[in-house]
């Protein structure tokens, strides 16, 4: 079991690492392949909208295959898409190079949820759970620092080939090691599900980084209708899900938001992602840019804050077990609120030990506020509708940080584009202006968070009456032994 969950948590890692690599990369992408901040942001935003595309369609391939399919196939998807990468000869390739790397992804997040859920014993699973929750969020918040060491020693496509052998000796490992947990099941895909979901959030996402840019009047669709029209099939798709839910069963199960503190850290979870991707986003454009360090520099100081992160998972952990939820989200979220609130003020001569320091406090706000309210969130759903759980955090995280960025780098490159238009301050000033106004929006999505992370309460846990195998036949049935003790 150890070994198996060490596979699957170690290649989580590196490839949940690419989620965020490129951040550091994009100013040099934007000399080289000649596109705007807003296209360049794409290389992520692309990577977190695919993930969110893929990861409802996983919870219906995972019940088809076995483990070591689904492996393979993750592991492959990563592999052809880095490597792709890599040799990209022009930014329309590079692009689609993300998007197969980050169908991969999807592939394996929840793959190691479902075997965990699988494996560890039912009293275990908090403490497992609080490690797997810390690698999907150091792996993505140490991606600008290892960007920028790399980008110092030679070509962005070292982010790449650097990657490529670690990935690959871990797909062989996997391969010669993985076991198949539990039996695949032939379950029907709804295909109309899948449409609504990749045109809804595609066009959601498309016109939240239109909104704000200084085109956007002379885009070819307007970005305010756009941004409409992937809200209204969102919409849809979630209609479909609860008509599906009558008769059928639904790509994916709506029914764990009627769970309110599962509905609380899910609004939680998005809201700091939505502030926090856009803050990974601006910091790097703001310190190569403006400050004028250079990429090694820059990775140097975003390194702590990754560190701070991962010193401080195992300790959040006991504390949640300790002490519960709340008394660790709201401290975090005024602590996120706070510095992104501080790092509006950011300018031409404001000193890196600052931005090192505010950096490193907004990543341990991040480590007191996600695990906590992920694990807590999940702890209220009865364990049938546990993946599915998964499945709506998972999706709605990726779409929230995808919506955060693009909606921030929109309205950092539009207020830069206004104050140079204006003539009054120089290129260098008109980026710093941008990029204060980036991080307001995420003070202000920050702020949102706080008030969420009020709403926060100790959950209340799914009863169970029995133990061991009896307790977890029972939690598969709770519908039919609820009917059997009523007759009784």
């Amino acid at each position: 079991m150890t070994a198996v969950l060490r596979i699957l948590v170690l290649s989580t890692f590196v490839v949940l690492l690419n989620e965020t690599i490129m951040v550091n990369a994009i100013p040099r992408l934007m000399h080289e392949f000649e596109v705007t901040a807003t296209a360049a942001g794409w290389l992520s935003t692309a990577f977190m909208l695919t993930m969110a595309v893929v990861i409802p369609v996983t919870g219906w391939f995972l019940q088809r295959v076995s483990t070591r399919t689904a492996f393979s196939l993750a592991m492959a998807l990563f592999l052809v898409g880095t490597a792709l990468a890599a040799a990209a000869p022009a930014f329309p390739v590079l692009l689609a190079a993300r998007v197969i790397q980050a169908s991969g992804t999807a592939v394996m997040l929840p793959l190691v949820m479902t075997t965990l859920m699988t494996l560890v014993p039912e009293q275990d699973r908090g403490r497992v759970m609080g490690n797997v929750t810390l690698v999907i969020s150091v792996a993505p918040a140490l991606g600008p620092a290892v960007s920028g060491v790399l980008l110092q020693l030679g070509s962005w496509r070292l982010l790449f080939l650097v990657v490529l052998p670690i990935a690959a000796a871990m797909a062989a490992f996997g391969l010669r090691k993985l076991v198949n947990i539990g039996e695949p099941r032939v379950s029907p895909i709804d295909w109309p599900s899948i449409l609504l979901a990749a045109l809804g959030f595609g066009a959601l996402v498309y016109g939240l980084s239109e909104l704000g840019a200084g085109d956007a009047a002379t885009a070819p669709v307007p970005p305010l209708a756009t941004t409409l029209s992937g809200a209204v099939l969102v919409g849809l798709f979630a209609w479909r899900q609860l008509s599906l839910q009558r008769s059928a069963a639904p790509l994916l199960d709506l029914r764990p938001l009627t769970f309110r503190h599962f509905s609380v850290a899910l609004s939680l979870i998005c809201l700091s992602f939505m502030a926090l991707m856009g803050a990974f986003i601006l910091l790097p454009m703001y310190l190569q840019d403006v400050r004028g360090l250079t990429s090694l520099q820059t990775g140097l100081l975003l390194m702590p804050g990754g560190l701070t992160m991962g010193l401080l998972g195992p300790q959040v952990g006991r504390l949640y077990d300790r002490i519960g939820a709340p008394r660790l989200v709201v401290p975090g979220a005024v602590v996120i609120a706070l510095c992104l609130a501080l790092f509006g003020f950011v300018g031409e001569q404001t000193s890196p030990w600052l931005v090192l320091a505010l950096h490193v406090a907004l990543s341990a706000g991040l480590a007191f506020v996600l695990t906590p309210v992920f694990t807590s969130g999940l702890s209220v759903l009865p364990p049938h509708l546990y993946a599915h759980g998964s499945a709506i955090l998972g999706s709605l995280q990726q779409v929230a940080a995808a919506a955060g960025t693009a909606l921030v780098v929109s309205v950092m490159s539009g207020r830069a584009a206004a104050a140079a238009a204006a003539g009054g301050a120089s290129a260098t000033g008109a980026l710093a202006v941008g990029v204060r106004w980036g991080f307001g929006v995420g003070a202000a999505l920050g702020g949102l968070a706080v008030l969420v992370a009020l709403l926060v309460r100790t959950p209340q846990l799914p009863a169970t009456s029995r133990t061991g195998d009896e307790d977890r036949m029972a939690a598969d049935e709770t519908a039919r032994n609820a009917s059997v003790s009523q007759v009784s």
